[in-house]
């Protein structure tokens, strides 16, 4: 793993397409077809009935009139961004790139803009490396319900517009586009007594387990395609980090064919030596050298030896009106977390269809930038130290397992840089701060010459004793959100 991304620690992720266009949540191009989703009842009634207009009438309503790539990139790097992240297509199977091999993008379709093109100039123009995360392997089984029908009703059985073909665009918007290449096919036959959406749903959910990850057995033509927009998006934008939604990776041969490829261009266009980031989640222990191991909302719970990122969001993936964000305080301990067990933060700020963000997006923004200016020192090109840290509170590793967490002032998270301890303190203190793991008898202990409180000029009482090293409360707090201290050793 190159050390550009160890000392990264921290990057922001617009996970943006045209499913946040409706600005109702997650997967919107999946549950819009699906009758008893609430999804289903807002577009039948905010844009018609999915026999006419279905997801690809979505794709056309995202112009991105209003994205200014040069504010929010500069928002991001205040914030303390050190590499930023594109999504270039998701499971619903449009790429948001000059596509080369895809028709449905967004240079032909929607924006009319090379979205990860202008993303990646912005990026690289700010100093910040530049990623691109790709989920599209899942769209072949992700997006069968565009092939469904209401059971009842005024329209039962007559089919969503999955099922259209590129003669049926004549004289339509859409016209010389195939709907069954975004859609890509029928590529699964309903089993007998599958007669209703929640019916079709519930057997999706008990079987895309099996398919997740494997090719579609009918339709090589996806599996193909799919690996020449892969390696096509690698050779126009030469990203450093690409992201693969995926259990290992996708696809059999076709991932591994895509990640050969990533690595092997990423050497000759680095002068022989790999700067490229790979991730997958769920890696089997003997391949955890070849890939970067991604939790998606969730984190390792021990220090893992090698390298590792979270992904997550302070909302829902796709960008939702109603939702409830997160705090910098809950970000902060979440990144402390993280990178004192080796790992990184990737954080998505979603994107609404016009490309912009909210008002509360951006004052979590700038409430980040000011924490990170108080406490950054101890995280950015940081490294674990002998433990992860201490305290009661106990946190479950692997994905999804990311919630409310109480944490104590006797939460600890250590840091190390440059032969400095770094102490992150979980929850604001209320007395004086006890660091067990610097005990003069602890087994982790070391001689402690200096205690600095960063963001701070307060000189610090300390004594280090038999019950570990013990600093009084500070007058003062620079921030409640997460106390970062400065252990200087003998």
């Amino acid at each position: 793993c190159p050390d550009w991304f160890r000392d990264a620690k921290f990057g922001i992720w617009a996970h943006w397409t045209a499913q946040c266009v409706p600005e109702e949540g997650d997967w919107y191009a999946r549950f819009m077809y699906l009758e008893d989703e609430p999804d289903y009842k807002y577009h039948v009634e905010h844009y018609g009935h999915p026999t006419e207009f279905g997801f690809k009438d979505i794709d056309n309503l995202w112009h991105a009139e209003h994205w200014e790539p040069e504010k929010l990139i500069e928002l991001y790097k205040a914030a303390g961004a050190k590499y930023f992240v594109a999504l270039a297509n998701h499971h619903d199977n449009f790429d948001c790139f000059d596509s080369k091999y895809h028709e449905w993008n967004s240079v032909r379709v929607g924006p009319h803009k090379d979205i990860v093109g202008t993303w990646e100039k912005v990026a690289r123009a700010a100093g910040l490396r530049f990623g691109v995360s790709n989920h599209s392997a899942h769209a072949w089984h992700w997006f069968q319900v565009a092939y469904g029908y209401d059971p009842e009703g005024a329209l039962a059985g007559k089919r969503y517009d999955g099922f259209l073909t590129k003669a049926d665009g004549n004289g339509k918007w859409w016209e010389g586009l195939d709907p069954q290449e975004l859609y890509t096919g029928p590529n699964i036959v309903m089993p007998d007594g599958i007669t209703t959406a929640k019916d079709a749903k519930a057997w999706h959910e008990k079987h895309d387990g099996q398919w997740l990850e494997t090719p579609p057995p009918n339709n090589p033509h996806f599996t193909e395609t799919w690996l020449l927009r892969c390696n096509d998006l690698v050779d126009k934008y030469h990203p450093d980090l690409m992201y693969f939604d995926d259990t290992e990776l996708p696809l059999g041969q076709a991932g591994l064919d895509a990640a050969a490829h990533y690595y092997n261009s990423n050497i000759a266009y680095n002068d022989g030596k790999l700067e490229a980031v790979l991730t997958a989640k769920k890696l089997k222990p003997d391949h955890r050298a070849a890939l970067v191991e991604d939790y998606e909302r969730g984190a390792s719970d021990v220090i893992q030896p090698l390298p590792w990122q979270t992904c997550s969001c302070i909302g829902q993936w796709h960008y939702a009106r109603h939702v409830k964000y997160k705090s910098v305080a809950e970000v902060a301990r979440m990144l402390v977390d993280i990178v004192s067990k080796n790992g990184n933060l990737l954080l998505s700020i979603p994107v609404r269809g016009d490309g912009t963000i909210d008002d509360k997006e951006v004052e979590f923004l700038h409430g980040l930038a000011k924490w990170m200016d108080t406490g950054g020192e101890g995280i950015f090109a940081s490294r674990p130290w002998k433990v992860f840290g201490e305290g009661p509170t106990k946190l479950k590793g692997g994905g999804f397992t990311e919630g409310k967490i109480t944490y104590t002032p006797q939460d600890l998270r250590f840091t190390t840089k440059d032969s400095a301890l770094y102490v992150y303190v979980m929850a604001t203190p209320t007395d004086a701060i006890t660091v067990k793991s610097l005990a003069t008898n602890a087994e982790t202990t070391q001689l402690v010459a200096d205690v600095k409180l960063l963001g701070s000029d307060e000189e610090l009482h300390w004594k280090q004793t038999d019950d570990g090293l013990v600093i009084d409360k500070p007058a003062a707090f620079p921030t409640d959100d997460v106390v970062a201290l400065k252990v200087i050793f003998k």
